[in-house]
This record gives structure tokens, sequence and C-alpha cells, in this order.
């Protein structure tokens, strides 16, 4: 359906006290225009505004509406917005507000140190790599550094564990590609421009001739990612390399970033994956300003794994099924085998 913007007159918060004299009047969010300006951005940079003509998105787009025209307070309205996109019909749809524009949000993003990202411990000879986010420049040195370890020493099988691991950025490469023998090129990010014009998904036909992309910061993959149809991802092996056995632990819970690195470490035939099926929301989100200081992030771009296809909606299928909690004692079994 064509997009219809949102022409209720916008609802102010009445129950707000008169300022004594001298102080300044309290900024009320013009809740309206900021559900219209969502829904705008949203047809604008959506990877493929086809699926906003559905069902599913006009009951989003009603919900949000009734949402502006009840909330009082900015709190109540980010709080209603997080619940109506819990069910929404695509994943990395998030309204915040930060205390920096969409610009700052991009540059502090590739800087980010999150702490403790990934840990290594071991039982007996058997590494069991941690890595809970794939977020953060410190996550990377901290996979690095334990592959340092892992490599140094005489180690009978690794274990990484994504069972937790929500997703963020490019931790995901080091994590591969230090058990990778090859180049592996992983999937392909599909942005407006191929839903404009093609019908189906892309396939290893589309990528024939198509440069991979090395750039490995957000700023530089959201510009390539919308400047370009498809954008390919390709993964090289690391000069430390861990040759012997890897399983990979995931659950319902492992998402996003941390559904390519269980895909990629799949499909490189170096890995058994262990658990349940993930989550299957592995979209690629870019940060826009709204009105009243909010920052709304939507999804730009769509992955399609090269071995298995689409992942967001379908998940990372495990080669063995355990139950998440289980899933370690299976995979230390099986190490130990």
């Amino acid at each position: 359906m064509p997009h219809t913007p949102l022409f209720a007159a916008s609802l102010m918060v009445l129950a707000l006290a008169t300022p004594a004299f001298g102080q300044t009047a309290p900024v009320i969010t013009d809740y309206v225009a900021l559900a219209d300006a969502i829904d705008t951005t949203m047809h604008a940079h959506h990877y493929n505004p086809a699926e906003l003509d559905t069902p599913a998105y006009a009951a989003v787009e009603s919900a949000v509406r009734d949402l502006a025209e009840t909330a009082t307070n900015d709190e109540a309205f980010k709080d209603g917005f997080e619940a109506i996109w819990e069910t929404g019909p695509f994943s990395h749809v998030d309204l915040r507000h930060e205390d920096r524009n969409a610009e700052a949000i991009t540059d502090w993003v590739d800087q980010l140190r999150v702490g403790q990202g990934a840990a290594l411990s071991w039982d007996g000879d058997i590494a069991v790599l941690t890595v809970n986010t794939m977020m953060g420049i410190d996550t990377i040195e901290q996979i690095d550094a334990a592959y340092d370890d892992i490599s140094a020493r005489d180690t009978a099988a690794l274990i990484i564990d994504l069972r937790a691991n929500r997703g963020g950025m490019f931790a995901f490469k080091p994590l591969v590609e230090h058990v990778l023998d090859a180049p592996l090129d992983i999937g392909v990010f599909v942005s407006q421009g191929w839903n404009a014009h093609m019908d189906r998904a892309p396939g290893p036909q589309d990528i024939v001739g198509l440069e991979p992309w090395t750039g490995w910061s957000i700023r530089d993959f959201w510009d390539s990612a919308q400047a370009n149809d498809l954008t390919l991802a390709r993964l090289n092996p690391d000069d430390v390399h861990y040759a012997g056995p890897v399983y990979v632990l995931i659950s319902e819970r492992t998402a996003s970033a941390a559904e390519i690195a269980a895909d990629a470490l799949q499909a490189s035939g170096r890995a058994t994956l262990i658990g349940h099926r993930s989550a299957g929301q592995m979209l690629s989100q870019r940060v826009y300003d709204m009105p009243g200081g909010f920052q709304l992030y939507l999804p730009i771009a769509d992955f399609y794994s090269l071995a298995n296809g689409r992942i967001e909606g379908h998940g990372v299928i495990p080669d063995v099924d355990a139950n998440a909690a289980e899933a370690m004692d299976t995979a230390l079994e099986l190490a130990r085998q």
C-alpha cells in the first residue's frame, strides 16, 4: 500500500506545571511528528520498501500512531515503541535517546570498548572461548590474544561459546579467520538498490567479478552497503592459525553478527555447531536522527549466506541439536573422543 503520512493533530502534554518567572519552559516532544518522521525515514532507507507495504507493517505503523496520540513523555513513547517492535515484521528496529547525534554515534561506535567481550578458559587441554558480543575493538583484541594462547599451546580442541551473543559488529572477523584454511566468501549484504529492480534472492552467480568489501569500519560499511546493490564479505586466513577441531555453541539467543560467525564457521567446514537454531535476526541497521533528540536505528541491508541463504527469519541450524544448557557438556564429550 502507498505510504500514508500521519495526519492526526499533535497531542501535547497538558499536565505540566507553568514554569516560574525566569525559568525556561520544558521542551515538549511532538510525538505525532516523531511517529511521522520514523515512518518517512523507514520508507526512505529500508533495504526493501516492499516489506513496508504489508499488513504486518501497517499494523505496526497504526500502533505507533496510537502510541503517539497517547504518550505523555519520552520514556513512555520509547518503551511503547520498543514493545510494539518486539513482535514486529522484521528485526533491527530500535528507538533510543542518546546524548549524541547520529554522526557522533557513528564515530563513537568504531572506537567503542565494551570491557570484557571475550574470555578464554581451559578444561584441561580444551580451550573454551566465550564471546559475549561482536561489539568493541577490545573484543577483537581479546579474540586475537586468545588465539595467540591457543596456538602456542598443545590445544586438543576449541569450543567457541556464542549462546548468549546478541551480535554487534565485526568481532566475528578474527573469530572465524584464525581457523580458516583458505579465503571464504561468506555472503552478501543486500541493499535497497537490489530490491528495487530484482525480485529474487542473490545467488553465487551474482558475485562473479564482484570485488569484496574490505573497509571493516561501521561508517565504511554503511556507506558501501547503501551505495551498492550487493556488498560481498570475504574472510581470509589469519597468520596465527588454529588447525584443530572446533565446536561452536549456539542457542535461540544467538543473533545478528553472531549468526554470521556461526554460519561462516559451519560453511568453512572447520566447525561443528551444537545447540538450538539461532534467533534468525540478521539485518544490518544504521542510525538516523529524529525529532525530539531521538535516534532511529533501522535495517538498511539484508544478509544472504552463500552457503545457507537468508538468515533473517530462518536462523542458523546446528549440526548437533542439543538443549542450550547442555550444549557445553555435549561439546566437551565430542572434543574428548
